[in-house]
């Protein structure tokens, strides 16, 4: 079976989508698949518009002799790549992480909803905002199948109106090297003490970080050794920058930007705890690297995240942006190591479950029921 993988960035390039299609690229062609990739990012040099029409004819000239086009996002490369695949005639399937139109509406155009309010509703928004939700809608419509990687997103694509009956869940896939040095080694070369607390995402208004900011004033009235680190860029930087200044946490809080992997996993495994007060999470790859580097975690319980951790088992939920809960939870685990290394245990196992042989194999399966 031939397949084509229509993504939007592919290595060197970093990111999920880049990781996921060349770990399909190299694992699925033993288990019987041809595989080829056509990366939106060999045009991005063109100007918009122009840009996804040049990607539109390079999926036509990759997709003569495919069996199926798999493609990693419902706008920018889904778009293109469907069209493509009804010209060619070829069986299409879209995988499908996150709702692009609510993101793009939160950051650019006002939309103050959650996601799953937003999910239901067209007609109140922007014409923007309501051109991309019919996009996303057209092409996940159009497509023979829908992969996603929750339930909660299975839920969410089925709130536009998809078809519940094509959409299917897959898990990512997750294996990683664990850091071999000891947490105490990696501290000790970071030049880390006291209590550290580690935060990684897109500074964007979602992942909730000026709560998190505001929370960590009290733990650091409390645990006065506490230091916080960010990882993570995006529009909000400077905004968080000038609160942490307001403040006076400018020394006790750290902005790390955009943090090579490697660099990461070590300040993850330092950490006494990882914290994500995000209010939308599809499926959290973060969540499960922090689960496997044995660092106790203090998340939300929204979307994905309650297919990941178990409250008081394999982490501990703190509501969205209450900075009095998220503290309290933070100053609770830092008083109670034994209850903290329970949790990491937990975690780890929990982790287990999520391999990418287990993905690789139900993705197969999939493929081969598609073209039947």
């Amino acid at each position: 079976m031939k397949i084509l993988i229509a993504t939007g960035i592919y290595p060197p390039a970093i990111g999920g989508p880049a990781t996921y299609s060349k770990l399909l690229h190299d694992e699925l062609p033993p288990r019987g698949f041809d595989v080829s990739v056509c990366n939106f990012g060999d045009v991005l040099g063109y100007p918009k518009i122009i840009r996804h029409i040049a990607y539109f004819f390079k999926i036509i000239n990759a997709a003569r002799c495919v069996d199926v086009i798999y493609a990693q996002d419902p706008v920018s490369v889904g778009f293109p790549a469907f069209l493509a695949a009804q010209a060619r005639n070829k069986k299409f399937v879209l995988k499908i992480v996150g709702d692009y139109a609510w993101e793009q509406g939160v950051q650019r155009f006002g939309v103050t909803e959650t996601l799953d309010d937003f999910s239901k509703v067209s007609e109140k928004y922007s014409l923007a905002v309501r051109v991309m939700k019919k996009i996303q809608k057209y092409v996940a419509d159009g497509a023979d199948a829908v992969v996603t990687p929750s339930e909660y997103l299975k839920k969410i694509i089925s709130n536009w109106g998809v078809e519940k009956g094509k959409i299917n869940v897959i898990y990512n896939g997750f294996d990683m090297a664990i850091p071999k040095s000891s947490k105490s080694a990696i501290r000790h070369k970071l030049g880390l003490t006291g209590t550290i607390i580690v935060s990684a995402g897109r500074l964007v208004p979602w992942k909730g970080f000026s709560a998190l900011i505001e929370a960590f004033s009290e733990v650091k009235r409390v645990i006065p050794d506490a230091a916080l680190f960010i990882a993570g860029e995006g529009p909000l930087r400077h905004e968080l920058e000038e609160k942490v200044r307001e403040l006076g946490l400018f020394e006790s809080i750290t902005f790390l930007g955009k943090t090579p992997q490697e660099k990461l996993f070590e300040y993850v495994r330092a950490a006494d705890i990882f914290v994500l007060n995000t209010g939308y999470e599809g499926f959290s790859h973060q969540l499960l690297e922090t689960m496997a580097l044995g660092t106790p975690i203090i998340t939300t319980p929204v979307g994905g995240n309650v297919e990941l951790i178990e409250d008081g088992k394999t982490g501990i939920f703190a509501p969205y942006d209450d900075k009095a809960k998220i503290s309290e939870k933070i100053i609770s685990l830092v008083r109670d190591p034994a209850f903290a290394e329970n949790i990491s245990h937990a975690a780890k196992d929990r982790v287990k479950d999520f391999s990418d042989e287990r993905m690789l194999q139900n993705l197969a399966e999939f493929f081969k029921k598609i073209v039947q």
